[in-house]
């Protein structure tokens, strides 16, 4: 027996005495019982798993004792309890509390206020059967279990329903609400189990509706009434024809809630399988009636008309249409007989079958076939992949699942997105690499022609920033690489990095535009009305903005916003991730350095990350690895690094100067650089890679005239590298494509190098002569440094150009030529500005490079035949044609390079561009140093192609994008480079002169395309091109005598033109000529305000290096100039001085320069619309118009000038010609107006103050009044300002606009017509004040009282009213001109034909609508 504890036991007296009595086997005296914990709803856990302990943990002796907790408390306190019931409450911010109490208030009162009395008047009553009894027999439930059974497809039912069906079967009488049914009624329900091979309608007589149940009509008998709804509805379905009711069927399914019509689809299923199903069961020769389950009777019913035109439209065949879709058939329903194992009854709660769990065991269906009307739901595999809707994949690929579409293999980008939060490892991974799959494939443009919306905008919309930003901080490493992954196919395009890879030896290659988004962001409205002061700046404004609100306008910076320069130096400096991921991040983090300067110094800012990267990628010794595919590359140089080192340096010279210095490049430089690739303990490629982005980052540096003490130190290895040029570049070489980058690289650095030490010379006189101004220090690298580099480089190209006729190396040479003319170009223009230039040796020099170098590389076929590719490489002339490219969003623009090799292009290898490109700038300074030479190259500027091309440029209308501008700007850089070349040679050489208007078209289109950072090119093209006279040909051979002879011939052909018209254009144009410096001054001064970009844009161009404060180019947000550039005096004058908003003008004189200013504009206007009219067909008509109406606005008598009003009666002739009145449409906005009736109403508020009649103002105004342009403007003269009238004399000979444009067709506004008749009726506007108006005023009455036309009950009597107004009129004449006008005639009197008495048609309506007043009157009276 066991004995009881004593106090004095120990502990192992305890343990002891337990072992015994486990191994007695004896039932423990007292047991342990678990209170439920109400926030679980479980009693012993989650889910029951009380329930499935076994019977080893039921045995074991565990005390617990739920006060005490077993770890310590914390300080903190603790969670507040949960609430199951509160859980399923949905409880909102602006819900008002006393409307919730009154909604969950469940006492008496309440319950008892809302009761609705139900409407019983139609419900029938039956009374109980009569019995002999004194009371009803009681009814066990045990005799009614067993006669009546529960209907499956109509619910459970109550007991007492249960008796009385029973009861009423026992009657021989059918249950409520139920009507016999005949015997017909089976064969009608399979007919309806197929609607595709019959539209059979049940047989009025025997069928009964089976959704209208009669309850709610307000009649007594309420079955009768049903009845007679549904013999009419089949009356009506036997009457149509089967098309007729599949037409109806469509009409109603498009009308009908799609609540309801599931509602009936949901009746109709559940009457269909029961009839089925009992159909199989029923032996042939029996009625329905018979073998029928009665509660199965109570509900099941034949369709309705209602039923059988929701059916669904694609299970009915149509001939004639094309499928849309073709439904399967629904699968059979799940059977005991085709289970592999049989339910037994003595099974816990397995003795019912449930089909619908069962659904999931059987096969998959086959994918249901869609044509091309209705879109379906994109699907992926793994790999990206789109699978296509009909394709039938196997199930062991792991693509089949039980979503919304099981029979579909792939995933959709919603469920991705929910595998990609699961809670299993291998989900979640598995689902963002999928999604990074996708992301690439997007970028590439894989989806453009398949998918209808962009994927990579409908996952950023989705949130997918904020769901890998998730996901990188996972803690375990395969989700966290899978994110870094997706984050980087979403960011990175390597085939963008490619292209900038390409163009760096290019001329200032090494400059790019920030990737910024060109969307503009909107001040918010709390700013709107607050003085400056109080309104949040712009660094205010971003810190108050969501992460979401900031990631939807720009990604970049988003990310940021979401710290994820921590999260990556995380990963690399703890996670020490596997090579591909350390790939990965550091791509990531090159992007976004190339975001903005803003974005490189967040990532040199962020604690400890590049110190990481440095420290870890980049050190100064390594060991070698032991595989080409090392299993980390901790502790090795990788290029990445290099390249985002350089990448960073571009953003600005002062975080170049924290690369040099501070984080110790300069030293790690020369372990990279001293030694060959091939003795850098790396694989030969990946040593390729890192000395290549090793000079490119000391170019960069050197662009800044920093890190060039390295040139001095590392003058051997650079010799070295220079004379094995030949050597490396051998056509067997398998890397020659790396070691082709390699030379590139190293000549753009030498380039760099050679303009830092040309500007020595001159900082050093600066330092001198500044006395305490600030001034850059000079380079420690002088001019001495590199004059012995140009005689060995010289002597590469040579060899280079003569390497071109072996086929072998031909490509490899081209691609290597522009560098060194580049270099060339940068010795040459350094050396002709220093103290050491001797000009006779030089020129020498330079004839010798001409003969023995230029001519016979311009002459070979090889630069002939990339010549003739000059027009399909150009970005500018094929704008329109490109293709469609990648999936871009305006939140992370990119450069739109995928597929850049298999297409033409700038930087295609057959492209042209970068060796005309070098030739032009060498051209340009030897030219410049040897004026002779410049008839030498006559055969560029005049070979097919480069005309050809020129043509095409200048008809050409690029559009702006991010995408392409990085490629105009060096496209600009040539064209530029070619007008430059032919400015030389226009004075002096014929044929090129003959040319010279399609140069100066060309110099005109490109002005308003330059970019930011090309300030100094339109400078340049100002100065020189815009406004030579050697470019204007013809200011100088007849051309203004020209226009005059056109001017006599069209007099002649309009005898009756006397006003100032083109007949002064001749003279006109030839004052402009002459006033062309003077003009040019004009436009120089008005683009003063770009004075410090056309200084910053010069120090770039021309390489002053120490003077250039970044190579990251200004934010893409235009063109530098405007296109409507022309006009810029006259707008810049208005803004200064126009109509303010009180409506007066801002000053009451304007400046002394302003008539000088206008009169220049003016002048160069008219010499463009009459000689370059191709130069300003980017400016519409309408905004031509408004820009010359600021010579009206901008002053109370500039207009009436006499210079100024000849030039504009010029210039409106020219835009009032009548091949040019047609595409003037004034119902378009102006650019930078939001109407044009606003500036219309300025012009007639400025005409009725200051005019004075003046007839040029008035034709102006009248310009807006012809018929097809909106009636406002014709409200606005004859309703606001109709006193205007009286001084606007135009008279119809004045006007150039044909009459013929005011007066047809007639005027259909009723409103305007009356106000016509007003001033006409009031005097308000006579002949000899307004003759233009008059006479449409007139034609329009005339048309409107005669017309025949059918019309409103209001337009009619409108007409009668008129017109008994007119007949009675006391003013003869204009009664006489109202009835008789006939036609608007320019050389008659008035301006107009009259009928010598009224047509007889006319007089019999007059004679009609007179009697007709006149019988009115006498009935009257």
């Amino acid at each position: 027996m066991l004995r009881r504890p004593k106090p004095t036991d120990s502990e192992a007296d305890l343990l002891r005495e337990q072992e015994k009595f486990l191994a007695s086997g004896a039932q423990s005296a007292a047991s342990v019982v678990r209170r439920p914990d109400k926030r679980r709803g479980y009693s012993g856990g989650e889910g029951g798993e009380h329930n499935e302990k076994s019977d080893e943990e039921r045995q074991r002796d565990v005390v617990t004792i739920e006060d005490l907790p077993d770890e310590l408390p914390s300080l903190t306190p603790a969670p507040p309890k949960k609430s199951r019931f509160k859980a399923g409450r949905v409880t909102f911010e602006d819900e008002d509390a006393g409307e919730t109490l009154n909604r969950h208030d469940t006492h008496v009162t309440a319950v008892l206020s809302r009761i609705i009395e139900r409407d019983t008047r139609s419900t029938p009553i039956s009374l109980p059967a009569l019995t002999g009894m004194a009371f009803p027999k009681v009814m066990h439930r045990s005799e009614t279990s067993t006669q009546v059974q529960q209907s499956s497809a109509g619910g459970k039912r109550s007991i007492f329903a249960l008796q009385i069906a029973a009861q009423r079967i026992k009657e021989g009488k059918l249950p409520l609400h139920c009507e016999p049914k005949s015997p017909h009624t089976h064969e009608h329900r399979e007919h309806n189990l197929q609607p595709e091979t019959s539209m059979d309608t049940d047989d009025p007589a025997s069928s009964a509706p089976s959704l209208l149940s009669g309850q709610g009509l307000g009649v007594p008998d309420s079955s009768g009434e049903t009845m007679r709804i549904h013999r009419e509805n089949q009356a009506k379905l036997q009457a149509m024809s089967k098309s007729e009711i599949l037409q109806e069927q469509r009409r109603l399914l498009t009308q009908l809630d799609p609540t309801l019509v599931n509602f009936v689809r949901s009746r109709k299923a559940k009457s269909i399988p029961s009839s089925a199903s009992t159909s199989e069961k029923q032996p042939q020769g029996k009625s329905s009636k018979d073998n029928f389950p009665l509660e199965n009777l109570s509900r099941e019913s034949d369709s309705s008309s209602a039923a059988l035109l929701l059916q669904k439209p694609q299970e009915v065949e149509m001939e004639g249409e094309e499928e849309e879709e073709v439904q399967p058939q629904p699968p059979p329903a799940v059977r005991e007989e085709d289970l592999l194992l049989k339910p037994q009854k003595n099974w816990v709660h397995m003795d019912k079958l449930e089909p619908e769990k069962l659904e999931w065991m059987k096969d998959m269906p086959a994918p249901r076939g869609k044509g091309t009307k209705k879109a379906m739901q994109a699907r992926f595999d793994f790999a990206g992949t789109l699978i296509p809707p009909m394709q039938d994949l196997p199930t062991h690929l792991g693509l089949h699942h039980h979503g919304e579409e099981p029979e579909r293999a792939g995933y959709s980008l919603q469920e991705l997105f929910l595998l990609s939060r699961s809670q299993l490892i291998q989900q979640r991974s598995l689902a963002i690499s999928t999604l990074a799959n996708i992301l690439s494939k997007a970028r590439a443009g894989e989806y453009l022609s398949v998918l209808k919306d962009s994927v990579v905008s409908t996952l950023l919309d989705a949130g997918l920033l904020f769901l890998l930003r998730f996901a990188l901080d996972d803690g375990v490493e395969g989700v966290m690489s899978a994110a870094v992954h997706a984050l980087k196919a979403l960011l990175v395009c390597a085939e963008d990095e490619e292209c900038l890879d390409c163009t760096f030896s290019w001329f200032r290659g090494l400059a790019s535009f920030p990737l910024l988004p060109s969307t503009q962001e909107e001040e918010e409205e709390e700013d709107e009305g607050l003085p400056e002061n109080m309104k949040f700046t712009a660094k205010e404004r971003e810190e108050r903005k969501s992460d979401h609100d900031v990631a939807r306008q720009d990604v970049v910076k988003g990310l940021l916003k979401m710290k994820l320069l921590p999260r990556l130096r995380y990963i690399l400096e703890v996670v020490r991730p596997s090579p591909p991921v350390v790939q990965n991040v550091l791509q990531i983090l090159t992007r976004i350095a190339r975001h903005s300067s803003s974005s490189a110094t967040k990532l040199l800012d962020c604690p400890r990350l590049m110190e990481t990267v440095l420290s870890e990628f980049l050190p100064s010794s390594w060991t070698p690895p032991s595989s080409p595919l090392p299993q980390s590359v901790y502790g090795l140089p990788l290029a990445s690094t290099m390249k985002l080192l350089r990448v960073l340096a571009t953003s600005g010279r002062h975080a170049c100067a924290r690369l040099i210095n501070s984080f110790g490049v300069k030293a790690r430089l020369p372990c990279l650089l001293s030694v060959e690739p091939s003795e850098l303990l790396l694989e030969p490629a990946e040593a390729l890679r890192i000395t290549t982005e090793a000079f490119r980052l000391w170019a960069v540096a050197a662009g800044y005239g920093q890190a060039c003490k390295l040139y001095i130190d590392l003058y051997p290895s650079l010799a070295n590298a220079l004379q094995s040029f030949h050597k490396v570049l051998a056509p067997s070489d398998p890397l020659l494509p790396l070691q082709l980058q390699r030379v590139l690289a190293l000549l753009s650095l030498l380039t760099q190098v050679t303009h830092t030490a040309g500007c020595h010379q001159e900082l050093q006189a600066g330092m001198v002569s500044s006395q305490g101004e600030e001034c850059p220090p000079p380079p420690p690298v002088s001019w001495g440094h590199v004059t012995g580099l140009q005689a060995s480089l010289l002597g590469h190209l040579k060899g280079f150009v003569k390497s071109l006729d072996n086929p072998l190396q031909q490509e490899s040479s081209l691609a290597v030529i522009p560098a060194y003319l580049t270099y060339l170009e940068a010795y040459y223009h350094q050396f002709s500005r220093q103290g050491c230039f001797k000009p006779v040796d030089t020129l020498q020099e330079l004839e010798l490079l001409t003969s023995e170098v230029l001519l016979p590389l311009l002459s070979h076929h090889a630069v002939q035949r990339l010549m003739k590719n000059l027009k399909s490489s150009s970005v500018v002339c094929n704008d329109q044609s490109n293709p469609p490219g990648p999936e871009l969003t305006p939140s992370l623009p990119g450069l739109a390079c995928p597929g850049w090799r298999d297409r033409p292009g700038p930087v295609a290898p057959s492209s042209p561009l970068p060796l005309l490109t070098g030739l032009g700038l060498l051209l340009e300074t030897i030219t410049g140093i040897h004026k002779g030479l410049s008839s030498k190259f006559a055969g560029l500027l005049l070979s097919e192609p480069v005309v050809g091309y020129l043509r095409i440029c200048s008809q050409a209308t690029p559009a702006l994008s991010q995408t392409g501008a990085w490629l105009l700007r060096h496209e600009h850089h040539l064209l530029y480079l070619l007008l430059r070349l032919a400015h030389r040679l226009v004075p002096v050489d014929p044929e090129v002169s003959k040319h010279a208007s399609l140069y100066h078209q060309v110099a005109l289109v490109l002005l308003p395309w330059l970019l930011p950072g090309s300030e100094y090119l339109g400078h340049e093209l100002l100065s020189n091109i815009v406004f030579s006279k050697d470019f204007i040909s013809e200011g100088h051979s007849g051309g203004p005598e020209a226009v005059e002879l056109g001017e006599l011939k069209l007099q002649e052909e309009n005898q009756h033109s006397s006003s100032p018209s083109l007949q002064t254009v001749g003279a006109l144009l030839r004052e402009a000529c002459v006033q062309l410096p003077s003009i040019r001054g004009c436009f120089l001064t008005q683009l003063a305000y770009l004075e410090s970009s056309v200084l910053t844009s010069r120090d770039a161009l021309l390489g002053r290096n120490p003077w250039i404060s970044s190579h990251l180019l200004p934010e893409l947000t235009g063109p530098t100039v405007p296109s409507d550039w022309p006009y810029l005096p006259l707008v810049s004058l208005y803004e200064r001085t126009g109509v303010s908003d009180a409506g007066g003008l801002a000053v009451e004189e304007l400046p002394q320069w302003a008539l000088q200013a206008v009169t220049h504009c003016l002048q160069w206007l008219l010499l463009l619309e009459v000689w370059r009219e191709d130069a300003l067909k980017v400016i519409p008509p309408v905004a031509k118009l408004a820009r010359l109406s600021c010579v009206f606005l901008c002053s109370s008598d500039l207009f009436l000038e006499r210079a100024v009003q000849k030039l504009t009666w010029g210039l409106f002739r020219l835009l009032t010609r009548r091949s040019k009145l047609d595409s003037l449409d004034l119902n378009v906005p102006p650019p930078g107006l939001a109407s044009f009736q606003d500036l219309y109403t300025a012009l007639l508020t400025q005409y009725e103050a200051v005019s004075f009649g003046d007839r040029l103002f008035g034709c102006w105004l009248l310009l807006p009044l012809q018929r097809r342009y909106s009636t406002t403007m014709r409200l606005a003269v004859f309703g606001e300002h109709v006193g205007m009238l009286r001084s606007l004399g135009v008279t119809l000979e004045q006007l150039s606009i044909p009459i013929e444009r005011f007066t047809s067709p007639p005027e259909d506004s009723l409103p305007l017509l009356h106000l016509y008749f007003r001033s006409l009726v009031t005097g308000t506007l006579k002949p000899r004040w307004c003759p233009v108006l008059y006479v449409v005023t007139l034609s329009h009455v005339n048309s409107f009282i005669f017309s025949q036309d059918a019309a409103a009950q209001e337009v009619e009597a409108a007409r009668q009213s008129m017109l008994r107004k007119i007949y009675y009129l006391t003013d003869e004449v204009l009664r006489k001109h109202l009835l008789l006008f006939r036609l608007p005639q320019q050389n008659s009197e008035f301006g107009f034909d009259m009928f010598e008495q009224l047509p007889p048609m006319r007089a019999k309506r007059l004679e009609s609508i007179v009697k007709l007043q006149d019988g009115s009157e006498d009935k009257g009276d």
